[in-house]
């Protein structure tokens, strides 16, 4: 059988540090930091990820809202989106991810954007 991402990045304990310095980037940012203005991060995080967890081959935890209803009444825009894409990227580049894994989970979070923006 093969292993997941998750399991060949460390489950969720090693995937809670990617979200952790994942966030520091995104709130750092100013493209993006004002979506953040007003959310508990302490469960913004806890959400990350059991989602990107869920996302990248483990336990299905995750029970928040649809990626749809999360982000009503945001309005993100393209450029939004991709900002994001960019710091999970260099959050798992950061980690060492290997360049194949984190392209599958670029394209598992490319295949939301619908459900993300202009909402």
């Amino acid at each position: 059988m093969t292993e997941s991402i998750y399991e060949k990045v460390g489950g969720e304990e090693a995937i809670s540090k990617v979200v952790d310095y994942f966030y520091e980037l995104v709130l750092k940012d100013e493209t993006v930091s004002h979506f953040f203005e007003h959310t508990d991060m302490e469960e913004q995080r806890s959400h990350q990820t059991k989602f990107i967890s869920f996302a990248l081959g483990g336990p299905k935890q995750y029970s928040g809202k649809s990626m749809e209803k999360a982000h009503e009444g945001m309005n993100l825009q393209t450029e939004h989106f991709q900002a994001i894409a960019t710091h999970l990227h260099d959050a798992l580049v950061h980690f060492g991810i290997e360049q194949s894994d984190i392209d599958t989970a670029l394209t598992k979070v490319a295949s939301l954007k619908g459900d993300i923006l202009y909402k």
